[in-house]
């Protein structure tokens, strides 16, 4: 991973190819953008600022970057590097990857329709649908499932103790189950707060998980499968399950030895973590979700959150300067792997951007490139006016 270099190195490759574009030089880099042409350098430069990322990640070892940009009733797609680094296959822009934390939108759309029908409260106890969570986990003091949505219950990240608990090639092996995820969580001292404030925990959407579990009588990735992949057509998009073909691999460094990270077991179901997509899919997620498709409109409005807050219901938001108003949407950080999802409030402008990030050792931080994913989208997004 190479240090972070801030905005400097983005705003200097949109100035640089912009001027290329006009002079009719380009900039080089693999595939061309199929519509922007000289006299339309704005958006030329969009997709040179995201080629020149794209050739930066290569040149620093990430085996893979997808791009899927959708804007104007048009798509631009931008695929470089490898699906495997051991097969050396060339990677698609529309292979599954894991998507990380975008998983989270996913299970926060199928909490909401359980709102929407009446069977769940935001501001009821979690207590109510889960009995144990308050002899299990012992918390300070009530919490909500919108605590629970929004990150704001305290509870603690079972993700610490697990990893904490051995080599990572052996942890990462093991199944574990939301009730087990919950128990490790109960590991952990609970600190109670004063105030609520937005502390991220995985632990969050394995309870939630477990709620839409024991109301549905099904497990989470058939609920999944059921509120959201088989309505929308995504064939592709799954939580557990075998490896798909053509999925891009995730590689973690550990001990000198280079290590796939892109199934370990631990996170396979992972409400948190655990989906696979392809970004295509991913950006007919969100433009399903902001158009309306698959919650009713106040839903929808609790999931965006309110306009002083830059996270709702597992949507997080963006400047978008063409109209001063959002992108909506969610980065996904795990091992091995980056992505990030922006959408413009009406669902017709949009960019999902992957990266099989450069192998390092893993790391219970979020790693910085997460960032600079989010900088550069949010660039090349406000280019396409």
């Amino acid at each position: 991973m190479g240090a972070r270099r801030g905005g400097g190195w983005i705003r200097a490759a949109a100035a640089l190819c912009t001027a290329l574009l006009i002079s009719a030089a380009g900039c080089t880099g693999e595939p061309r953008p199929p519509d922007p042409t000289p006299t339309d350098p704005d958006r030329a430069a969009a997709f040179a600022l995201l080629e020149a990322f794209s050739d930066r990640m290569i040149g620093e070892g990430a085996p893979a970057v997808l791009i899927d940009v959708r804007y104007g009733g048009k798509a631009w797609t931008h695929a470089a590097g490898v699906r495997n680094l051991e097969t050396r296959e060339p990677a698609a822009a529309s292979d599954p990857v894991r998507v990380g934390g975008i998983t989270e939108s996913f299970v926060a759309v199928s909490v909401l329709k359980l709102v929407a029908e009446g069977k769940l409260g935001l501001d009821d106890p979690v207590s109510r649908y889960l009995p144990e969570f308050w002899s299990v986990l012992h918390p300070p003091g009530p919490v909500s499932v919108r605590q629970l949505l929004t990150h704001e219950s305290g509870l603690p990240d079972f993700t610490d103790p697990l990893l904490a608990s051995g080599p990572w090639e052996k942890v990462t092996v093991r199944k574990i189950s939301l009730e087990q995820q919950l128990a490790l969580a109960a590991t952990v001292p609970w600190e109670p707060r004063l105030a609520r404030i937005s502390n991220y925990s995985r632990t969050n959407y394995a309870a939630l998980a477990l709620i839409v579990e024991r109301l549905r009588g099904q497990d989470i990735a058939q609920v999944l499968a059921t509120d959201i992949a088989r309505p929308l057509g995504l064939g592709a998009t799954r939580l557990g399950g075998p490896a798909l073909p053509g999925m891009v691999h995730g590689y973690v460094m550990v001990g000198g030895a280079r290590l796939d990270a892109s199934l370990p077991e631990w996170q396979a179901e992972a409400p948190s973590s655990g989906a696979v997509s392809t970004l295509p899919e991913v950006n007919r997620f969100y433009a399903a979700i902001l158009k309306g498709e698959l919650l009713p409109p106040d839903s929808v409005t609790a999931m965006k959150g309110g306009y002083l807050q830059y996270y709702g219901f597992a949507l997080r938001r963006w400047n978008n300067t063409c109209n001063n108003r959002f992108y909506y949407g969610l980065p996904g950080d795990t091992d091995g792997y980056g992505t990030i999802a922006m959408t413009s409030e009406d669902g017709k402008t949009q960019l999902a951007m992957a990266v099989a990030y450069p192998p390092e050792p893993p790391t219970l931080g979020v790693n910085p490139l997460i960032s600079e994913l989010a900088e550069v989208s949010q660039d090349a997004l406000n280019h396409l006016c």
